[in-house]
């Protein structure tokens, strides 16, 4: 049937759009952070994603049948492939507007929009408002209040733990572009002094000047006798796989709900196409939220970055287990923010416009789901 062919090939494109605006947001604080190239993190998050979305047929069921429109609408409507072809197309068209403008925007909130404008237009006052509001809202709108409110006091209780453990951070100054050497360690500063500028650097060595901002800071000391800042690098990396696993793991379900119709496609036929699309769309349009996520919202080191990770891994994965469909897009935007605001650094302007974009992915959502369920309405598939 052409309608079920094309409600299959709108699903793969909510999955690439998806994939594009979400998969580089697990490891936005690797980069953000320097501890990791671009190419690296976008590869860890292309891994740990498609594993995460193998999973999720086994650990988040709930999802698939809250984002399939059931209790929304009229199972007979929620089971109708023009219904779920609408949702698809306007929550797709939303994301993948967003992801080209850069904007780190919420494939569920965009899904939840896409639900409303499709089933408004389907069932008018028969839609489920109150289901919409418990079973969707209130999840989307507690988590980046709970990232927040997690991260901006969990940041300096563990700066004070590592203090009292004896892990300090260490301000450098490079030389050539790898080796970093804190500053106290430096037994001759006079000699820096014979080549500052404009006086010329000494041939084969290379000494960058830079202001406050651009310092690079690590870590100095150890625990269990391993260096404080290989530690940090590997709860940091695992962090990150973590937030990584756990997004897909929410969101892969709320896509699947829109091929539940295609009773032709078994499930797990229908999540390895999905997690195949999520991981092409994140490889082939990731950057340009990239660059928002990890550059733009605030400044990072990499204990800063690892908190951040935590509360983002923690929120998502128990919003997983408790079938709560809460966007990894407003955890994580929530805890970067907390920690821009915990360091002074937050780029509030930006972080506006974000929330700005946040407030229309509902309604243009909605707008295009509602439009797309009209016009096939005058020209029928079937």
């Amino acid at each position: 049937m052409l309608v079920t062919a094309l409600l299959f090939l709108t699903t793969l494109f909510v999955a690439y759009a998806n994939g594009a605006n979400d998969n580089f947001k697990g490891v936005a604080t690797l980069f953000g952070s320097d501890a990791a190239t671009y190419r690296g993190a976008i590869a860890l998050a292309t891994i740990t994603t498609f594993a995460g979305a193998l999973c999720s047929v086994y650990f988040a069921e709930a999802l698939v049948h809250a984002f399939s429109g059931t209790g929304l609408v009229p199972a007979a409507v929620a089971a109708s492939p023009d219904f779920l072809l609408a949702v698809a197309a306007g929550a797709g068209a939303t994301v993948i507007l967003a992801t080209l403008l850069g904007l780190p925007v919420s494939t569920t909130h965009a899904l939840t929009g896409a639900l409303a404008g499709a089933g408004l237009v389907a069932v008018g006052l028969q839609l489920n408002i109150a289901h919409l509001g418990s079973g969707f809202f209130v999840p989307l709108l507690l988590g980046p209040a709970l990232a927040v409110l997690l991260t901006v006091p969990l940041y300096p209780a563990l700066r004070t733990l590592s203090g009292r453990l004896g892990i300090k951070r260490e301000s450098c100054v490079c030389v050539g572009t790898r080796q970093f050497i804190p500053v106290r360690q430096l037994q001759y500063n006079a000699a820096l002094q014979r080549y500052t500028l404009p006086a010329p650097a000494p041939a084969g060595v290379d000494i960058t000047v830079g202001t406050q901002a651009d310092c690079v800071e690590k870590y100095d000391g150890r625990l269990f006798g391993i260096s404080a800042q290989a530690l940090v690098n590997g709860l940091h990396y695992l962090s990150a796989a973590i937030v990584s696993f756990a997004r897909s793991l929410n969101d892969t379900p709320k896509i699947v709900g829109l091929l539940l119709v295609v009773e032709a496609l078994h499930i797990q036929l229908g999540v390895l196409a999905i997690a195949t699309a999520m991981a092409i769309g994140g490889l082939l349009n990731a950057r340009k939220v990239a660059i928002t996520m990890s550059k733009k919202i605030a400044r990072m080191n990499d204990g800063q970055a690892l908190t951040a990770n935590l509360v983002t891994g923690f929120l998502v994965i128990l919003a997983s287990r408790f079938g709560l469909p809460v966007s990894t897009t407003h955890v994580s935007v929530g805890a970067i923010g907390g920690i821009g605001l915990a360091n002074g650094s937050a780029d509030k302007g930006l972080m506006g416009g974000i929330l700005a974009s946040w407030l229309l992915t509902l309604p243009v959502a909605a707008a295009i789901g509602a439009l797309i369920y009209v016009l096939l309405g005058f020209f029928p598939l079937n």
